[in-house]
């Protein structure tokens, strides 16, 4: 990711907000592709740092090891 790059809340938000304004169906064709090549970008932005991020957490675990998904806690309501 380049400086510029937003980090990826921002490029998340930034693009379900894009998808938001573009199933209003008020954007000119022009507007949609600009949109959509958008969308792309902000789509492998956020897949790059999904990416990076599990190549960090298995860096953290040198036995190759995982955590099943059944054993992940993801109840935020505490």
């Amino acid at each position: 990711m380049s400086d510029e790059d937003p980090d990826f809340e921002s490029a998340l938000a930034e693009l379900e907000a894009l998808v938001a304004n573009m199933e209003t169906g008020e954007f000119t064709l022009e507007e949609s592709l600009v949109a959509f090549e958008r969308g792309v970008e902000l789509t492998r932005q956020c897949r790059n740092a999904l990416e990076h991020a599990e190549l960090r957490i298995r860096a953290l675990m040198p036995d190759g090891s995982e955590v099943p998904i059944d054993d992940v806690d993801t109840d935020t309501d505490e």
